[in-house]
């Protein structure tokens, strides 16, 4: 590490401790030539995660932008704050943990839905309307049927 006192490239590393944000590592460090001490702090280099719209365009994935769209969805609707914020890191954890670098925002949108339905059946309903498009009302009562039948097998096997 460069000394930003006298420019030597070589330092040593004193101390070192996590930031306060948790997220960084601080390190006291102290030069090699001049003996002056002066703080640095480390971070994870990621790499974003690029999505690939309809239009093929592309753009980095923002969660400000996911929560957003959960949020409209949940409106009126009793599902916390805090657990649509976890279910937006877990959607993030999912797709990193892919190693694309790339997806597409049907799979962001599918992976959505399938968290929202477990967290609440109205909201997953509003959310995918405005997702899939339903061209027409029969779409539209094609995806609340197959939704009945999956919460009724779930029923009759619990």
């Amino acid at each position: 590490m460069k000394c930003p006192y006298c420019g030597y490239p070589d330092s040593r590393v004193i101390d070192s401790r996590p930031a306060e944000d948790g997220e960084r590592i601080r390190r006291r460090r102290e030069c090699g030539k001049c003996r002056n001490r002066f703080t640095t702090y480390e971070i994870i280099e990621t790499l974003p995660i690029m999505v690939i719209k309809k239009d093929k365009s592309r753009e980095v994935f923002d969660k400000n932008k996911l929560l957003n769209g959960l949020l409209l969805a949940c409106e009126k609707r009793s599902v916390p704050l805090e657990r649509l914020e976890r279910l937006v890191d877990e959607i993030e954890l999912e797709l990193l943990n892919t190693l694309e670098r790339e997806v597409t925002s049907l799979q962001i949108g599918e992976l959505a839905m399938k968290k929202l339905k477990e967290v609440d059946e109205v909201a997953y309903v509003r959310f995918a309307s405005v997702y899939r498009q339903f061209a027409d009302i029969n779409s539209f009562m094609a995806e609340l049927t197959k939704l009945l039948q999956d919460s009724q097998k779930q029923q009759s096997d619990a």
